[in-house]
């Protein structure tokens, strides 16, 4: 039986109830031969069962979804203000230790001016000794090249009357 007219006709002609039977089960037995995945086929009622099914979940999600993307937007609101209290905190103290380190550093310089002024105090000092001390010796020096330029003097000077006398 391959068309539905010859179902028919089978049934027509089947002599009795039993053999009409036979006839519609043997149908059924080429009908689940022929397509092996009838049962697990789905009907419209199914998939509209399904589709409300998934559109229950779907909606479900959605409630879910924004929930948690209050929560989250909360969440970030809350991190916001700490990070932004963390943030003053820390510039409170970059300030506190920039000014502390203004006062050492204020403190630092005023030490090496003082420092400095110290040095060149004692570099005038040993400057003016070591020119008093060259002033003695230029002094000396001068002394005594007049002590042996004067006698010499007078040498050569006796010397011109003494060969002029000669001439």
């Amino acid at each position: 039986m391959n068309s539905v007219v010859e179902l028919y006709e089978a049934l027509a002609s089947a002599p009795d109830e039993r053999a009409r039977a036979r006839v519609i089960a043997e149908a059924f037995e080429r009908l689940e031969e022929r397509y092996p995945h009838l049962p697990d086929l789905a009907t419209r009622t199914h998939l509209s069962e399904t589709e409300l099914r998934l559109q229950k979940d779907i909606e479900q999600l959605r409630g879910e979804l924004r929930q948690t993307e209050l929560r989250l937007q909360k969440e970030i609101v809350q991190l916001r203000g700490d990070l932004t209290a963390e943030i003053e905190r820390l510039r409170g103290d970059v300030k506190t230790e920039i000014e502390q380190l203004r006062g050492d550093v204020k403190t630092e310089i005023e030490q090496l001016r003082g420092d400095v002024k110290t040095e060149i105090e004692q570099l005038r000092g040993e400057l003016r000794q070591t020119e008093l001390r060259l002033q003695k010796e230029i002094e000396r020096s001068r002394n005594s090249l007049l002590l042996w330029l004067i006698p010499l003097m007078f040498a050569q000077v006796g010397a011109m009357a003494a060969l002029v006398k000669l001439l």
